[in-house]
């Protein structure tokens, strides 16, 4: 693979993974990814930002080739995504300045077992000239670990921004041309990976405010030649209202909680609530992760396996908990057979959740038409919430 110019004596170096579909045996990549460096060269320093995965160092290091000398390895964040290839750049470059965060060095020592003596640690603010051409290091704590930091580059307007405002999405453009494309993996990024933080992601966002940028590049997927793009998307993701949007999850083993959900999404149809529908059988937890970045309610149906939530349902829930959407409402369907302990179990696992919870319908057996016309109250019922938090 060539190295590609971005800009005078700005090159990407980085590597795309077309094929891979699973990240931190967690995250599905239904797009693949990429993994994004870069070489920054001035009149008397080079400098590399990041590296690459460990299973494509080979592609970055066949990049190097092409440089034979590099002073300083900027290495924003310690995962192993994007630090994985630091030892073998170190190797070939052996009087190379590995430059961290504070904690970036701890971490990247853990992780990686590299020597102390390698290590140069910034602060926030500080820079560095490669002349004509000056790094300055702003720390961006908690997007999305607490030692990430970012590289503005100054001179040519360039935030290298990590996993701030990253994608899931492998293509061979280097800039986001397709935005109708980019978006959504740009969302599903936030989502799994951001949203968890968002209150250290506004504080971020208002700490580039004022920086003027003309490219953001960061460590997954296409660049940003539009910057407004890509920011606007992220204030309304952080700081945007909830949608008028309920999402329903649920599960249903013999098929009384799936006539519950089908009752429940008919209601609000007709009561002009957007639903957003996940069978946790066959869900693509990306999608629903996207969903709840915009949900105003959160709705779970689950019938009772051994007096609690099924499984599935339970991992739905831990994961609404984990990702702290701006939800502000929640409530929940569920049948039993002969006693349950649903309701309290739930909202006991979602105490990072902010939500009002309505009162639920809990049935025993297959819904009678008594259950049925309670789901149609609870239906009305987040309807006029909507309608009063000004989302219709």
């Amino acid at each position: 693979m060539k190295t590609r110019k971005l800009k005078d004596n700005i090159f990407y170096v980085g590597a795309v993974d077309w094929d891979r579909r699973l990240f931190d045996a967690l995250i599905p990549l239904p797009d693949g990814t990429t993994y994004n460096s870069y070489i920054v060269k001035g009149s008397e320093k080079t400098a590399l930002l990041d590296t690459v995965d460990p299973t494509k160092t080979d592609v970055l290091m066949e990049q190097l080739e092409e440089f034979p000398k590099i002073d300083y390895i900027i290495a924003h964040h310690a995962e192993q995504d994007h630090s994985g290839g630091l030892p073998a750049v170190l190797e070939k470059y052996k009087d190379a300045i590995l430059i961290t965060s504070p904690k970036g060095k701890g971490m990247i020592m853990d992780l990686l077992h590299i020597e102390e003596k390698r290590f140069k640690t910034v602060e926030d603010g500080e820079s560095i000239s490669l002349g004509g051409k000056t790094l300055r290091f702003i720390h961006t704590p908690w997007v999305h670990w607490p030692e990430t930091m970012s590289t503005y580059l100054e001179e040519d307007r360039i935030l290298f921004s990590c996993d701030f405002f990253g994608s899931h999405y492998a293509s061979n453009q280097i800039f986001a041309e397709e935005k109708d494309k980019v978006y959504p993996a740009a969302k599903r990024y936030y989502a799994e990976i951001m949203m968890p933080f968002a209150t250290h992601v506004e504080k971020n966002l208002e700490k580039i405010k004022d920086l003027k940028i003309d490219i953001i590049a960061p460590s997954h997927g296409p660049l940003h030649n539009d910057p407004k793009f890509i920011i606007d998307a992220y204030k309304d993701w952080v700081l945007g209202k909830p949608k008028n949007l309920a999402v329903v999850v649920y599960i249903s083993m013999h098929g009384s909680t799936a006539k519950l959900v089908e009752r429940f999404v008919t209601s609000l149809t007709e009561k002009n609530v957007v639903v957003e529908q996940y069978d946790m059988v066959s869900v693509d937890l990306g999608k629903l992760a996207m969903s709840l970045v915009d949900a105003a309610t959160i709705v779970i149906g689950t019938p009772t396996v051994l007096n609690g939530p099924h499984p599935n349902v339970l991992y739905a829930v831990a994961l609404a908990n984990a990702l702290r959407p701006k939800a502000k409402f929640a409530s929940l369907l569920a049948s039993y057979s002969w006693g349950t302990k649903i309701a309290e179990q739930i909202v006991g696992l979602i105490p990072n959740l902010k939500v009002e919870v309505i009162d639920p319908v809990i049935c025993k057996g297959l819904p009678r038409e008594a259950d049925l016309s309670a789901v149609d109250v609870l239906a009305a019922k987040i309807a006029v919430k909507h309608r009063e938090a000004g989302l219709m």
